[in-house]
């Protein structure tokens, strides 16, 4: 079972989560399963963000693409999750699931949907750098990193905690004019997403976040873009200009 370094969660975790963010999270936790609440876009990615992932595992683990447990002996960590919406799928996928988050209030919900679904899933109240447990198969973070203090510290926080023949799988939205006025102007300006949620000048790049995944001595084999198609919905594509999804191995 995994354990916490830091257990009165003090000065280390400034390292990388930033209270106003927790605070903001927490505050939606409560309808964080709701499809029609606050977290109804996340609802929308998750199924595209899915298929992502299970590509990227059949592909890294070679396994039988038609198996239903491909991640059965398999450790997971998800680091930033929320309510448990990528938690659950990727136990029902049959990993070994931890997942952190820096909201207690996420938490709490997580483990009460899980207890709900009959799912074994262990979620921690901490931050990545506080994670006494090393050695997973497959780290995810998906939307988070724009939402840490220090981008580096957290990624390099991951991949510590991967193992070496790891797969590590992020998300991020592109820092676009095209991002600003999706996300920002039209997303939370018309309340699709809750107001306050994004710092556009917290958005990073392809390139700034492969920089800080190569500086914590990974590699990126894969970047796929997250898109609106009018006819589709949310799809995956190669246009990276609203959000991205990156798969990174050890280098």
């Amino acid at each position: 079972m995994a354990s916490v370094r830091n257990g009165e969660n003090t000065t280390i975790l400034a390292n990388t989560i930033l209270e106003s963010e927790a605070a903001h999270f927490g505050r939606l936790a409560k309808e964080w399963w709701d499809p029609k609440g606050s977290s109804a876009m996340l609802h929308k990615l998750n199924p595209v963000r899915l298929r992502y992932i299970r590509g990227a595992i059949d592909s890294h683990f070679r396994c039988d693409d038609r198996g239903l447990k491909p991640l059965m002996g398999k450790r997971v960590l998800d680091v930033g999750c929320g309510a448990g919406l990528l938690c659950e799928p990727l136990a029902r996928l049959g990993g070994e699931v931890t997942g952190i988050d820096a909201a207690a209030e996420n938490i709490a919900v997580a483990r009460e949907h899980a207890r709900g679904s009959g799912l074994d899933i262990e979620y921690l109240h901490t931050g990545i750098e506080n994670l006494d447990m090393r050695g997973f198969d497959l780290v995810t973070s998906l939307e988070v990193v724009e939402h840490v203090a220090d981008p580096a510290a957290f990624i390099a926080g991951l991949a510590d905690a991967m193992a070496d023949d790891g797969l590590m799988i992020l998300s991020t939205p592109n820092r676009t004019n095209f991002s600003k006025m999706a996300m920002i102007h039209i997303g939370e300006g018309l309340g699709q997403i809750p107001s306050g949620t994004h710092d556009w000048d917290k958005f990073l790049t392809p390139d700034e976040l492969t920089a800080l995944l190569q500086d914590a001595g990974m590699k990126v084999t894969d970047t796929r873009g997250l898109m609106m198609d009018p006819m589709k919905g949310l799809t995956l594509s190669d246009n990276m200009s609203l959000n991205y999804l990156v798969t990174a191995v050890r280098g």
